[in-house]
């Protein structure tokens, strides 16, 4: 059954919430009266639908439908999660979390708030054990942090639930032990934010100088490694009292202002602003957040490929919803299903997978070929557990057509037909579809192999009969356009 969330408010973060359960497979109903809100929302879904699946090694779930309503009644109809991301004004997010509880009096609603209390937001409620804050950062599709902050009127299995919701969601739910302003995050960021804007307004440097000190240094180490592991690593072997030890007195120096801001008015708005559109002005903001999404997904792969950080949350997220998809893909294989070629592969055409001509590169067909034959082998029980124990099936031959182009964002899916199999073999057909277009097939013998000898040998008897059943089912399937054609052999 699929899940629904309402969105109130449907700006840059609310928008980037929309992006993050429409792309994890809920619906999502949204109340914004901006008139531009549909558009704006469809520009940031625009920047998501490029960047969040680039994080993902495991198909994504059919996209959610996306709907808009006059009314916050009609919004948050069949909702199970709210997620309220209107303007920082306590007396509308009290007006909001009044309707929302009059409209669906059980709702759970969680607040976008970047710095009041659950306590400050729950005054005046009928029901304050059902609002809290889930605070996330910019863009939301991309980054996993929610701050979840509660108040002593939240119970337990309050917290629970939203912390379970974040995570269904790929989030990385922090939840904070004693309610404070503005929560983790914001409060690190804005002793940061202070200081740089002494050292502006003092002429020690510019916005561009701030920004590489951060990004070219300390932001690279944070991304990975936050604050107080950094410094464990600066205090060398003796770990983090060396470091204490070190450099603990400077806690006294006169360095920084952070206990004082600089004042606010006009003159350091224009010096910030101007050095600002001097540093960034060449480019529009769309540019920007691409930009951003881009390196952001880069690094996030990264710090994935080695199951560290945030990498962590995503390697985890996928985990969870590939045992979803093969728990889906073993009960069609029980049905009549099995009597046509089986949806193996689903995903999206992603930006690392184009070549110069702007369409899918050569590698990438094997690469969607080879993922719809291991869900097939995971399927039938030869999955990692049965390789680590020795077997596998083995690539011997492959033959591919291409007949057509799959672009950047085309939603691409694996059919798989066994045409042949054995004991010892299986010949595979697999079609690789956008829409009702078939822009390549391809072919392959598959040689089951016990790995420590190198040679061929029957597979194990539930394996093979497995594999019987879909063989058998197939066997009654018309030969499929093309298969056993030779290269080069006319059409």
């Amino acid at each position: 059954m699929t899940r629904k969330a309402a969105i109130i408010g449907g700006g840059v973060i609310g928008g980037g919430w929309a992006a993050r359960f429409l792309l994890n497979g809920w619906d999502v109903g949204v109340f914004d009266p901006d008139p531009e809100a549909e558009r704006k929302i469809a520009a940031v879904m625009a920047n998501a639908r490029l960047a969040l699946p680039s994080l993902s090694d495991v198909p994504m779930p059919v996209e959610g439908k996306l709907t808009f309503h006059g009314t916050i009644g009609d919004a948050v109809e069949g909702a199970e999660y709210v997620q309220e991301s209107v303007s920082e004004r306590i007396e509308l997010k009290h007006k909001v979390y009044a309707q929302l509880q009059q409209a669906h009096p059980g709702v759970l609603i969680g607040s976008s708030t970047s710095g009041f209390k659950a306590s400050d937001l729950q005054k005046g409620s009928p029901a304050p054990h059902n609002i809290i804050v889930a605070h996330p950062f910019n863009p939301v599709y991309l980054l996993p942090l929610s701050e979840i902050s509660g108040s002593p009127a939240n119970p337990a299995e309050v917290v629970e639930r939203t912390v379970r919701i974040m995570k269904d969601i790929g989030m990385f739910p922090l939840v904070i032990r004693h309610e404070i302003d503005a929560f983790i995050g914001n409060r690190f960021l804005e002793a940061v934010w202070r200081e740089a804007l002494w050292m502006l307004k003092d002429g020690i440097a510019t916005t561009t100088e701030i920004d590489e000190a951060i990004r070219m240094g300390f932001g690279l180490r944070w991304g990975q490694m936050g604050l107080f592991e950094t410094y464990r690593i600066a205090g060398g072997e003796a770990g983090m009292r060396h470091f204490m030890a070190q450099f603990g007195p400077t806690l006294k120096w006169p360095w920084s202002k952070l206990m004082d801001v600089p004042e606010f008015n006009e003159e350091l708005v224009d010096l910030v602003a101007g050095q600002s559109d001097a540093q960034s002005g060449m480019y529009t903001i769309r540019e920007l957040e691409r930009i951003r999404d881009q390196n952001l997904v880069g690094f996030l792969r990264a710090l994935k490929d080695r199951n560290w950080g945030a990498g962590k949350v995503l390697k985890e997220h996928d985990e969870r919803r590939a045992e979803a998809f093969h728990a889906d893909l073993q009960a069609r294989l029980e049905t009549d299903a099995k009597a046509a070629p089986l949806l193996m592969y689903q995903g999206q055409v992603l930006p690392g997978w184009i070549d110069y001509n702007g369409h899918m590169t050569e590698s990438r067909y094997y690469f969607v070929n080879s993922e719809a034959i291991d869900n097939l082998l995971r399927t039938i029980g030869a999955g990692m557990d049965y390789v680590a124990a020795g077997h596998s099936f083995y690539s011997a031959e492959t033959h591919i057509r291409h007949l057509g182009e799959a672009k950047l964002g085309d939603q691409i899916r694996a059919e798989v037909q066994i045409l042949s199999a054995d004991q010892k073999r299986f010949q595979s057909f697999v079609r690789l579809m956008v829409g009702e277009t078939c822009v390549a097939t391809v072919e392959q013998l598959c040689l089951h192999v016990k790995m420590a000898e190198g040679k061929t040998v029957p597979a194990a008897p539930e394996v093979w009969a497995r594999l019987e059943a879909i063989a058998k089912a197939h066997a009654g399937l018309p030969l499929p356009e093309g298969a056993g054609r030779a290269v080069g052999q006319p059409r």
